[in-house]
């Protein structure tokens, strides 16, 4: 699973990606303008950006160019139009971006060149200097960063998975994707819950927009507070 940023001011556009990325088990954070694509990137440091061209107040190429000169395009960037001349598409790749996707973007062409620039990984990032001889080299603390003490995988031998293939409610027999929707059928329930039903709670807990979280709890047939009250 990988944290990938959309910024595209079209909001079809945006959806559309939003919705493909995360069926394919991504962490995707949504930006309709460079003012939110800037504060998400140093927000969620993603592994990778998909960045349109044609903005109304930054375009991407100038964002682009922003970043390269800041230190701060250390991740794969492949940039997005239905306008751009090869010109424009070259000075990006030089800049640093990594592809380009014509728009309308197909499903294939979308998936190849996310699993492409996602292969290729983010580029080594300085760790800041230790501004206390009693502080953690860079490598320690690189180390902690990538595989820290409290999220590090536990022996196989401690997942509480019972002897019949259950993980709680859920079958590990089954094919991934009915697990994950068993899975997330129960994280929204629990979310709903907690938040008595408010879609706006829900919508900031769980990272989506409201019109994402909609069609995602439709899909997993789930009645939202919105159909309750009908």
């Amino acid at each position: 699973m990988a944290r990938i940023l959309v910024v595209d001011d079209e909001v079809g556009i945006r959806e559309l990606l939003s919705e493909i990325l995360y069926d394919e088990g991504h962490t995707v954070e949504l930006a309709e303008n460079a003012a939110q694509a800037r504060a998400a990137r140093l927000r969620m440091r993603p592994d990778l950006v998909l960045l349109d061209i044609w903005m109304p107040d930054t375009d991407g190429v100038s964002l682009l160019k922003e970043w390269g000169s800041q230190g701060l395009l250390d991740m794969p960037v492949i940039m997005m139009s239905g306008h751009a001349t090869i010109d424009t598409a070259v000075e990006a790749t030089r800049i640093g971006a990594m592809d380009f996707l014509e728009k309308p973007i197909t499903l294939q062409r979308l998936l190849k060149t996310v699993a492409a620039g996602l292969a290729r990984g983010r580029a080594p990032h300085p760790a800041p200097a230790a501004a206390h001889p009693a502080a953690a080299s860079p490598a320690v603390a690189l180390e902690d960063e990538l595989d820290p003490p409290a999220l590090a995988a536990a022996p196989a031998n401690e997942i509480p998975v019972a002897s019949n293939g259950q993980l709680g409610s859920i079958s590990l027999d089954q094919p991934l994707r009915e697990a994950r929707d068993e899975f997330e059928r129960i994280y929204f329930e629990y979310h709903l819950v907690r938040e008595s039903h408010s879609m706006t709670r829900v919508s900031e807990r769980t990272g989506l927009e409201r019109t994402h979280l909609y069609r995602k709890l439709k899909q997993l047939g789930i009645e939202s507070a919105r159909k309750r009250s009908t």
